[in-house]
């Protein structure tokens, strides 16, 4: 697969193509059947298949300070949008001149001059253009004048609409199960690990501090089962069992920072300082809890190492 920032890198003898275009943060289940579906049909068509996303999230241009948790960084969106079949993701740089332009001028310089759309596949409430005044019905429109076919994909619906906004509240709720479900795969949280307190250490159960991206979805403050996950020269492709903290460490005093720290699960001989990592969040396990003593905590923490190990067993 091929990652292109911006139209600049589309070669001058492009041919034509089949584009899909969305944000697609987190690309969940609804994401994966659209572009799924535009990639099966430019193997059929003998074209190739292309997805257009965007950076920063277009909310914060057009509105800025409304940037909302994001559900993956953009390598990971681009690793997850090749995994499904993708020959080309174009990370488009979302400025206030593309927000400017009308559905026209967007159709007409990206999909039309630059990739020679064949066929356009979006979801069905996909909006594009100045002002959101484009629609599907406007692109259909569109695509009769320039040529190229066009179709909304309706939503996908499993009791709850999926979208990615459903998946924040859910992780806003700390509920990592449901999220899992809507995303089709646990939610990650991605960062470099660095020195905290070395509290966990001290206490027999050294932690990997995460410091996490700006603008990251992270789950309620709790306590957490799941997967961390390193692949360097260090540690390849490695994928521990994992009890995960979120919060503030109420128990000890000072005004603490929010952090998210990962226990391998009986391993006390790992070396992440500086590496990056991800954690994959599976169950939740219990809220934090403020204990009256250290001891306490202690016998806490304990049990919570053995309900992650059941429940990655």
């Amino acid at each position: 697969m091929r990652r292109w920032h911006g139209l600049d890198e589309v070669p001058a003898d492009w041919g034509r193509s089949v584009v899909t275009i969305g944000v697609f943060d987190g690309v969940h289940r609804g994401h994966q059947r659209i572009v799924g579906t535009a990639a099966r049909l430019a193997r059929e068509r003998g074209l190739r298949s292309v997805v257009i996303t965007f950076d920063p999230h277009p909310d914060e241009v057009v509105r800025p300070g409304t940037h909302p948790p994001l559900l993956s960084s953009t390598r990971r969106r681009a690793e997850l949008l090749e995994e499904l079949g993708t020959d080309v993701v174009i990370l488009l740089p979302f400025t206030l001149e593309l927000s400017r332009m009308s559905p026209d001028e967007f159709v007409q310089s990206v999909l039309v001059d630059r990739l020679h759309a064949a066929h356009v596949i979006v979801g069905e409430d996909f909006r594009f253009g100045h002002k959101a005044k484009g629609d599907v019905a406007l692109l259909r429109e569109l695509g009769d004048k320039y040529d190229f076919t066009a179709e909304g994909m309706p939503l996908v619906a499993d009791g709850d609409t999926i979208s990615s906004t459903y998946i924040r509240g859910r992780l806003a709720a700390g509920d990592v199960t449901a999220a899992a479900t809507a995303l089709g795969r646990p939610h990650r949280v991605e960062g470099v690990v660095v020195r905290g307190h070395q509290r966990g250490r001290a206490l027999g159960f050294p932690t990997a501090n995460l410091e996490t991206m700006p603008h990251v979805a992270i789950p309620a403050d709790g306590v957490y089962a799941g997967f961390l996950v390193c692949d360097s020269d260090r540690y390849p492709a490695c994928r521990w069992p994992a009890a995960i903290s979120i919060g503030t460490n109420p128990t000890f005093e000072g005004p603490g920072e929010r952090t998210v720290e990962a226990y391998a699960l009986d391993r006390d001989d790992l070396d992440l300082y500086g590496e990056h990592v991800a954690v994959d969040f599976t169950e939740r396990i219990r809220d934090t809890l403020k204990f009256d003593s250290v001891e306490a905590l202690v016998e806490e923490m304990h049990r919570d190492v053995a309900r992650a190990r059941e429940l990655t067993a």
